[in-house]
């Protein structure tokens, strides 16, 4: 039985104590939280914010399903929603890259400190004068220098892909993790991305066995090719069963986290209307 996490990233009208409560207070067996604006950026992210981070985990005694830093909005006074990944661990600037490898090491030693046993990052996009060959290469690099510091502080760093990124699908993500060959990396694997690129979700969780360092979840309307907006499982067109039936086969013993950052106006109805479309899967 796959045990169910939410993300804070639904709950960013409050601050993360909070969140961290409410969605206790939902029945969810684990947290993921956000390391970005308004909860763990971490260059305002300070003692008394940690402080009160524990504090409210150990309160709540929910354990974190993992560390999403996947973003780093807070790195903008008004972020547009294009640059969301930027700057990235494959940015052509060598100084916005250092900063978010220095970044995703903050976000390693948070995890470290909330006992999660990942990270999940994306990579990013090849923007211009960056093409996909040079971008590889920065990721790589990048890649190698996280991991260093990961290995340090026993946390697992799992790449999440996306369509549009300079990692996008199932194939890329384990050709990525065997050309760096280290088992400190992983994959986050978000079934709705898997989806939306055009994949069989069930089959990217059989391809990926092993390989697995979390999991993201949430419904896609149009399922396969269908269109990248996250919705409360149910209301799209993924096949749930099939999902929690192949992380049985692969004997998945992880957190599968629901992220419906899309429902910031509502997070408690979406968590509660999560946890009850999936409590036959817990």
């Amino acid at each position: 039985m796959v045990d169910l996490a939410f993300s804070t990233n639904a709950y960013t009208r409050h601050p993360l104590p909070e969140a961290i409560d409410r969605i206790a207070g939902h029945g969810y067996d684990g947290v993921e939280l956000l390391a970005d604006t308004p909860h763990a950026f971490f260059p305002e992210f300070a003692n008394s914010d940690r402080e009160a981070t524990l504090a409210a985990l150990d309160d709540t005694e929910l354990p974190v399903s993992s560390v999403n830093a996947n973003t780093a909005a807070g790195y903008y006074d008004d972020a547009p929603p294009s640059s969301f990944f930027d700057p990235s661990i494959v940015t052509d600037d060598d100084e916005d890259r250092e900063w978010r490898i220095e970044y995703t090491k903050r976000a390693i030693e948070f995890a470290d400190a909330v006992d999660a046993p990942a990270v999940s990052i994306g990579t990013g996009r090849p923007l211009a004068n960056n093409p996909p060959e040079q971008a590889h290469e920065y990721l790589r690099d990048s890649l190698h220098t996280i991991l260093d510091h990961a290995e340090e502080h026993d946390v697992r760093v799992g790449i999440e892909y996306e369509p549009e990124l300079l990692v996008e699908c199932t194939d890329e993500v384990l050709a990525l993790i065997g050309d760096v060959g280290r088992d400190s990396l992983g994959v986050n694997l978000d079934l709705g991305h898997a989806a939306v690129y055009g994949e069989d979700p069930a089959e990217a969780i059989r391809q990926c066995a092993g390989h697995i360092t979390g999991i993201h979840l949430e419904d896609i309307a149009g399922g396969r090719r269908g269109k990248h907006y996250h919705l409360v499982p149910g209301d799209g067109d993924l096949d749930f069963r099939a999902m929690f039936d192949a992380l049985d086969d692969v004997d998945y013993d992880g957190f599968a986290t629901l992220e419906l950052y899309t429902y910031t106006a509502n997070p408690d109805e979406a968590a509660s209307r999560a946890a009850d479309a999936l409590a036959e899967f817990r």
